[in-house]
């Protein structure tokens, strides 16, 4: 049994993006590592330093983005797919590269890889979710914030990234277009296995100055470069996330890999540690009465199980610790 990683990643030293960290975090399990890198700006350094990480194992395909093919931020997706194309594995490992997965856990997802590997019902691998917002000691426990996600699949054909490359579909057609990465027809979800391993998701923690670009860029490859202008127009050059003594702390331990880049926050006096929402700005979903009571419910009267919301994927086994 072999275990392919793959990821995408584009302009990561100008978004702030842990790209190298993200990769080493699997590759440790890894018998191949796949990273689509697409066509960075002339003053970013992505290329450089991942091949500066230096293990033969990393394969590193070159492309172009196509956005105005695959617009509302399909070219993830498309992405997504190019790099597992060129993988060889039989399990293949997906880590985004604002997501990072502790030391710790990676035996349990080699395990589950060879408990699943015969049982052909399971066709995918769900962890859960840690959602990182400012800084390094707060995350989302909330309402609209997705808790489990598929992030190792099967080597199949017929399996692809699908809308913004969040997950994954089984497809009955698949031509590769934005029509299919978008919609929902001649397709279904993934049946899965839940695992007690959980992601680290670090694409909210980053310097004020460096979140606001990110959300620039993000909205290009959505909305395209006008409609970004008149909507981010008046975006302050200095995101404001908010009070964060509203949101859950996190008192465990991050992924050794990123021990360095974790020591280079240094924003702390740009961030709010307590009080109310600055009325100049509009709040964010879970600032919203309707997702406050909906969070309420969930964790205080559900045990943390959520409702009225979109999943991924069909749970078929469950793995305990």
């Amino acid at each position: 049994m072999r275990i392919s990683g793959f990821t995408f990643v584009k302009n990561a030293t100008k978004l702030y993006i842990p790209a190298v960290e993200a990769i080493r975090s699997v590759l440790p399990i890894c018998d191949e590592f796949v990273v689509a890198i697409g066509d960075n700006d002339p003053d970013d350094n992505t290329t450089a330093l991942i091949e500066a990480i230096g293990d033969p194992k990393i394969k590193i395909i070159h492309t172009v983005w196509e956005k105005e093919k695959f617009p509302k931020n399909t070219i993830f997706a498309r992405q997504t797919d190019i790099a597992k194309d060129a993988c060889t594995g039989d399990w293949l490992i997906y880590i985004q590269c604002d997501e990072a997965i502790h030391e710790d856990e990676l035996p349990i997802i080699k395990k589950a890889c060879e408990r699943y590997d015969s049982d052909q019902e399971v066709e995918g691998l769900l962890f859960q979710y840690k959602h990182f917002w400012g800084d390094y000691q707060h995350c989302h426990v909330a309402h609209g914030w997705y808790p489990k996600e598929i992030r190792v699949i099967r080597n199949l054909p017929n399996i692809h990234s699908w809308s913004d490359a969040q997950s994954f579909r089984v497809y009955e057609q698949f031509k590769g277009t934005f029509e299919d990465y978008s919609g929902r027809e001649n397709m279904r979800k993934l049946r899965v296995a839940e695992i007690p391993v959980s992601i680290y998701h670090y694409g909210y923690v980053r310097p004020p100055v460096m979140m606001s670009t990110k959300t620039r860029s993000s909205s290009q490859t959505y909305r395209g470069k006008e409609a970004t202008e008149k909507t981010y127009s008046k975006l302050p050059d200095l995101f404001d996330y908010g009070p964060l003594n509203e949101l859950a702390l996190f008192d465990g331990s991050h992924p050794a890999v990123m021990k360095e880049w974790i020591a280079k926050h240094d924003w702390k006096d740009q961030l709010q540690y307590s009080g109310k929402r600055r009325k100049n700005r509009m709040p964010f979903k879970h600032e919203k009465t309707k997702y406050r009571l909906l969070t309420f419910v969930e964790q205080k009267l559900l045990g943390g199980k959520h409702i009225l919301t979109k999943r991924n994927y069909v749970i078929v086994r469950k793995m305990n610790p």
